[in-house]
């Protein structure tokens, strides 16, 4: 359980912040999120692939130019 210390006199804003970062980091709102509703394996896997095409254009692979045989 994820939990946040107030200080005396640490606004409460502040501390919300702080809560937020941590779920945000820890990835509890994401797997909430993920298992609001159920997906079919098909789903999940077609959305994986999407996933991983998106991420392919972002991600060119880097450059390596061929090394010249020696003899």
């Amino acid at each position: 359980m994820t939990s946040v210390k107030l200080r005396p006199g640490e606004p409460l804003d502040k501390a919300l912040r702080t809560l937020k970062k941590k779920l945000d980091k820890e990835g509890v709102m994401k797997a909430a999120k993920a298992h609001r509703f159920y997906d079919k394996p098909s789903v999940k896997s077609r959305a994986k692939s999407k996933a991983a095409l998106k991420y392919k254009k972002l991600r060119p692979f880097s450059y390596r130019p061929q090394q010249q045989p020696q003899f």
